[in-house]
């Protein structure tokens, strides 16, 4: 398998962090607050400084199973470990550049401005949940629609660079529920991505999703089942640095 095959399944991973922001206009305002509460509350959430993931990954394409950890430290660094036929990927985003480490020969390589600016946006923590505005994040609300028989309110995210996401926030809950937005394919051109966010649990004041199923083009590509969350474990920035 080729190297570039690797690159594309650590590029999908970060999307577990693609949460929804507040946006301006008071509808998206309330529903965006009762977001915000539903998953804990401002005060808990602004008291989260890093956070650390691990569980298992299935490539449902290529039928592997593999587990993974995923480091993210506010307010926009994130590192991701997985092994792959025995080989282990590293990809780290420092805050201002992407790196990732090729399996075969240990190489530390930067990832291209568009793979670099999508884990930018996939990096962002809780401090862009509660401040949108400082990272040039807008909402619209676009109504409400029927999701595999959920109702939930609809918002289009938008990006200082023009990019946008349609975020699904379950009117019931008030919990993501899913995100749609573009990225790259294995072939590295570009494929309409979904994320979906299930079994929700409490972790220290905050309500997480242990299940995260991504689909490309409509079908099922990673299946994600999330072991332990921990917050507050003082992540070093050197951690978030390939060399």
């Amino acid at each position: 398998m080729k190297a570039k095959k690797y690159l594309s399944f650590s590029l999908v991973l970060l999307m577990v962090l693609a949460f929804s922001r507040p946006g301006l206009a008071q509808t998206e305002k309330d529903i965006l607050e009762n977001m915000i509460k539903a998953l804990g509350g401002r005060e808990v959430l602004s008291g989260i400084k890093d956070t650390r993931m691990s569980g298992t990954m299935e490539i449902i394409q290529y039928g592997m199973s593999t587990p993974f950890t995923m480091y993210q430290k506010e307010p926009d660094k994130s590192r991701t470990e997985i092994e792959v036929m025995g080989m282990s990927i590293i990809q780290v985003y420092d805050g201002q550049k992407a790196m990732v480490t090729n399996p075969q020969t240990g190489e530390v390589m930067e990832l291209t401005p568009d793979q670099s600016e999508q884990m930018r946006r996939q990096a962002l923590g809780n401090s862009a949940t509660l401040n949108p505005e400082k990272f040039g994040i807008t909402y619209t609300y676009k109504g409400k629609e029927e999701v595999n028989g959920k109702t939930c309110h609809v918002l289009e995210q938008k990006f200082s660079n023009g990019d946008t996401a349609t975020v699904y926030v379950d009117a019931t809950t008030f919990l993501p529920y899913k995100t749609r937005t573009k990225t790259l394919s294995p072939s590295g051109g570009e494929v309409e991505a979904e994320q979906v966010l299930a079994d929700y649990r409490k972790v220290d004041g905050t309500m997480a999703a242990f299940s995260i199923t991504v689909f490309h083009g409509g079908v099922e590509y990673i299946r994600m089942t999330v072991n332990e969350i921990v917050y507050n474990t003082g992540l070093d920035d050197s951690l978030f640095v390939l060399k």
